[in-house]
Parts: C-alpha cells; structure tokens; sequence
C-alpha cells in the first residue's frame, strides 16, 4: 500500500504565487503593521514574498481568509480580491485602509455570533454572516466586547475544552487579553516571550501567532510555545517556488487517484484515513483537507501503515508485524510497553491488510488476503477464533461506524450493514468512488 509520489500532498499550504510586485510595493508590503499603506488596488501584493498579515481567520465556511491592505486571499490558493468586494462596508471609511484583526466567533449561547466573523478597525467591529454584514453593525468594541482595548493587533477564538470556557483572545503588544464568552468578562496577561502577534488564528484545534513572514505555535491558555518555532509561513499556509514544505503539490492531488492505507475513528469523535507516510483528518472537511506526516501525531510510528482500529479509548497502528497502541486524547501517547509484535498482541502473523471494530463489541476484524480473521479483544491471551472468506482477493483499508462497514479497495469503497454481511455476501455492492463520495472531491 505505497503512495506514489505524484498523488502525494502535503496540504499544510496549497496556493500558488502571483506574480511579484514592484521593489516599491515589495518595500511597503514588508512595512509594519500599523503602518501606512498606500498601496493602489492596481498592485496586487504577492504572498511569496514574505508579507506580514493584518489579519488571519476562517469564515462561516470554514474558508481561510488572509487580509492585508486592500486585499484578500480566501483560502490557500487564489489570487487576492479587493477587499470591498466581500467586506465593502469596512472601507467605506476613507481613514481605514486595513483591518487591524479578525476573527471566527465561538459562541454556542448566542445564535445572533456563533460562527460569525469579526473585522476590528480602530475602535469599531463589524460582524459578517454568510457575507452579509450583521444589522446595526459596526459598533464600539466596547459594546460587543467590553473590557477589549481598541486598535489590537490580532484575534483568535478558543472553544472550551481548550480554553477553560468558550472564549476569545486578543492581542495588543505583548499583552493577551482573555475574553469569556458566555461572562463577558476579561482577563490580561503578558506575554512577552511571544512574538509581537500581527494576526493569529485557530486551524485544526492548534493555535499560531503570525509576526512578519513566521508564524508560532503556541498553547491557548498558557503561552507556552512548541518546539522549533518561528517557522516560515510560506513553507505552510500558502505554496511558494523554493519553499520546500508544500511545494510542488496542489489541493486537487488529495482528490487525485485516491487510495488509502487505514482510515479510523477514535471515542473522541475524530476520524483518520493513512496514506503513505501522511495522514489527514477527516471530521474537519469545512476547514478544509489538509495532510500531516503520520510521525507529527504518532511520533514513534514512522513510514506508511496497513492499518488502524479503535478500541476501548485506544487507537491502535499496525505496521508489518507491529502494533502501537496510543491512548486517544490530545498528543496520543503510546502505551508503555509498545509497540508489541502482532503475533503477541492480536494472536496473527503480520502484515495484514485492513483491520476495524464495530461501535462497543469487543472483537476486532482483522483482513488479511482474502480472509477476514475475528479476534476477542477480552481475552488474554488474544487469539483468532474464526476465519471467513470474502468476496476481495486483497482489501486496502477498513472501517465501521453509524453507517455500517466500509471497504475499500483501489480508487473505490463498499458499503455493508455489518461485518457478517461483508462476509457471506458474494455478490459485490454498487461501488463508490472514495474521491467524490467519501472525500466529497467534486470540484
């Protein structure tokens, strides 16, 4: 189950470079956040040439803008718009010529924000649905966001779970304003071993402050940043000539010759499908597809996979006759002791092919050629009690959920109601095509 390498995307950025500005717009482009631009809607600025942002946030739609003068790009591809064919109400002002943040409300309590996007300018904020700008908007930060400065310099929402309560976080210098949403109240910090953050934004449940051309992952609650920061942000959120990261690759190769290794779902409700040596999510469609090296998250688990199943709180990799088992939850970590050789742990020989587990019953399907072995996962210890035949002569990938079982084979996957139907059912279903009606490629 190898990639090929012409398929292969590394989606962290996936646009491409316009055509470069003048030394003189490039000059001014580089300027500082606050400070003037001048810049005709003529020159279009270019992302490659390492700008700094005014804003970054996703929509309603999960569309990924970054804002900079006048202009905008709407996700990570495209040519810049005008600004004011979107937002036109925020340069209707003649003294505002750049937003100063931006951001995608959490807010579950309040259906008149949740999911709207917020556009500060000065002391104003303007509140945007489904493009539309929100009535009797814009007003005073102070009135929708009381206890938040005028003239930030960045945004960001933060869900509970991740941040104590459902809240907000905005920047202004080295100061990181903590806004509870449900409250309305605020608490400062400084934070001065971050970057000066010119627009910030959540992407993927990970949080990163923007300064210049870098970005920095940092954690929500405490500050506290990652390992190997700053980074290039044109090595990941947009793809540039010479940059390495997402060079060389477009958003379409996710939906190009689609054939995947494992797909999963943990307890946590978040779902995985293995390719290669990457892997990407797949209950996060509206903010888009985008694919992670396998190692990032499963740092031990190096190289492509056969396949993948969660049990009990726990998500297991099976690699050759290797099996990792991570405890589900934020940085999956490994379970002292492993990995362990299939043999031992799941009673057969490795490699297999695919490998899924039906909602709370305690056996594991285990697909190897054209057999599917059943493993109790209660007793100790584990061996194959059964085998059936199926009617594939080699299955890719597996998975079971609300929709019953599906198996995937080549650039295409079958539906069953259960893992017995799969096998005593010799006549194949209609087949799906994993590009359009899994990955919903239909663009």
């Amino acid at each position: 189950m190898k990639l090929l390498p012409q398929t292969l995307c590394l989606c962290l950025a996936l646009a491409t470079g316009l055509a470069a500005p003048s030394h003189k717009i490039q000059d001014l482009m580089m300027a500082d956040h606050h400070g003037p631009h001048h810049a005709h809607d003529d020159a279009k600025p270019d992302r490659c040439e390492g700008i700094e942002f005014d804003a970054i946030s996703l929509n309603d739609k999960g569309e990924m803008h970054f804002f900079k003068g006048h202009y905008v790009w709407k996700n990570f591809h495209g040519e810049p718009e005008p600004m004011n064919s979107t937002y036109k109400e925020v340069y209707d002002d003649d003294h505002h010529d750049h937003v100063d943040a931006a951001l995608r409300m959490h807010y579950p309590d309040s259906a008149d924000h949740h999911d709207h996007m917020f556009l500060f300018l000065g002391d104003k904020v303007f509140s945007y649905y489904q493009q539309a700008l929100e009535k009797g908007f814009p007003k005073d930060i102070s009135e929708v966001f009381p206890g938040v400065p005028s003239d930030l310099d960045a945004a960001v929402e933060c869900p509970k779970g991740e941040c104590v309560t459902d809240s907000a976080l905005f920047f202004k210098g080295n100061h990181v304003y903590h806004y509870d949403t449900s409250t309305k109240t605020v608490k400062s910090k400084e934070w001065s071993h971050l970057p000066n953050c010119t627009s910030a934004v959540r992407w993927l449940e990970h949080y990163y402050c923007f300064s210049g051309h870098n970005f920095t992952r940092f954690h929500p609650v405490t500050g506290a940043v990652g390992l190997n920061y700053p980074k290039d942000a044109r090595r990941y959120f947009m793809r540039c000539e010479n940059f390495g990261h997402g060079s060389g690759n477009t958003s379409h190769d996710i939906c190009k010759d689609v054939q995947l290794d494992a797909v999963t779902s943990d307890n946590l409700g978040k779902a995985y499908a293995f390719r290669g040596n990457f892997y990407m999510r797949l209950d996060t469609q509206r903010d888009g597809w985008h694919v992670f090296p396998i190692s990032n998250t499963w740092k031990e688990v190096s190289g492509d996979v056969d396949a993948a199943f969660s049990y009990d709180g726990k998500i297991y990799i099976i690699k050759e006759d290797q099996v990792y088992i991570y405890k589900s939850g934020p940085g999956y970590a490994l379970i002292e002791g492993y990995p362990k050789s299939l043999k031992e742990e799941l009673g057969i020989e490795g490699p297999v092919d695919a490998a899924f587990v039906c909602g709370s019953i305690d056996t594991a399907h285990i697909i190897k050629g054209d057999k599917m072995h059943d493993v109790h996962l209660t007793v100790t210890p584990r061996r194959l009690h059964k085998f059936l035949p199926l009617p594939f002569s080699k299955v890719d990938a597996a998975m079971c959920g609300p929709e019953g079982v599906k198996v995937f084979v080549g650039e295409y996957y079958y539906k069953y109601a259960t893992a017995e139907q799969l096998a005593y059912t010799k006549i194949l279903p209609r087949p799906f095509k994993i590009s359009e009606d899994f990955l919903n490629c239909r663009h």
